[in-house]
């Protein structure tokens, strides 16, 4: 085992979220299914959510982080050390997320895929984050910005959206549902671990939580699903098998 391997060990999968719960209400039932089914799988927070209302400081937040991260089964939780209410798309956040990829060289990358209105900004400069991130953790020859880390090519991106926005996101040619059947109870338990986030008088969002993956997988044929967008069209070899999937 290279030395790489040993401080950064690969991940298949990452999800980003610009704060602490983005990942785990967009798609938590994916990524604990895909642990299930023995992937590694990583989350990547672009700042710690901090401050919030009802938070007492940053180490309560990530405190939540980690039990949520317990509860899917993630292998890997990063914060980067960005500016919650205040991120935007520069050059160094670019250069801070790509780092992450070079360094854990996933194979597929998670995040957001489009505006929240009524909701954070912060949604949407965390998807030009991400799509800046990927691109350049695969460029050369610009070794001096990566801190000598190789380039690596992410092979897929995919898009989420948040529970509570629209069922589809436009201007998109592959959209697909994962059945989260099994692992809808373990997303809701990631997210109720997030208690200065949705306290008592909050409770109503996990049933809208609930409502919208019933109603992503009835669309589908399941009791519950999780919809994703892929940044390519979508093909294979095998047509029942696409059909039909297992």
């Amino acid at each position: 085992m290279t030395q790489k391997e040993t401080a950064w060990p690969q991940l298949d999968v990452i999800a980003v979220g610009a704060h602490p719960d983005d990942v785990e209400i967009a798609c938590g039932g994916t990524l604990a299914g895909l642990v299930r089914q023995g992937y590694r799988v990583g989350i990547i927070d672009l700042t710690d959510g901090e401050p919030t209302p009802l938070s007492p400081g940053p180490e309560v937040r990530l405190a939540e982080a980690a039990r949520a991260a317990e509860v899917l089964g993630v292998h890997k939780r990063i914060t980067l050390d960005l500016p919650n209410r205040r991120l935007f798309d520069t050059f160094e956040a670019r250069v801070a997320l790509a780092k992450e990829f070079r360094k854990y060289r996933p194979s597929v990358v998670i995040g957001f895929g489009d505006k929240t209105p009524m909701a954070s900004p912060d949604h949407w400069q965390a998807m030009q984050i991400t799509d800046a991130g990927v691109f350049y953790s695969r460029l050369t020859k610009w070794e001096d910005e990566f801190d000598g880390l190789a380039p690596h090519t992410v092979p897929s991106q995919l898009y989420f959206r948040l529970a509570f926005e629209p069922p589809m996101l436009n201007g998109y040619a592959s959209h697909f549902t994962m059945d989260i059947t099994d692992t809808l109870e373990r997303k809701l338990e990631s997210v109720r671990c997030y208690a200065t986030q949705f306290p008592p008088q909050k409770a109503y969002v996990f049933d809208r939580i609930r409502g919208a993956a019933m109603t992503a997988g009835a669309a589908a044929g399941f009791l519950a699903g999780e919809t994703f967008v892929c940044t390519r069209m979508l093909g294979g070899r095998n047509l029942m098998k696409m059909v039909f999937p297992e």
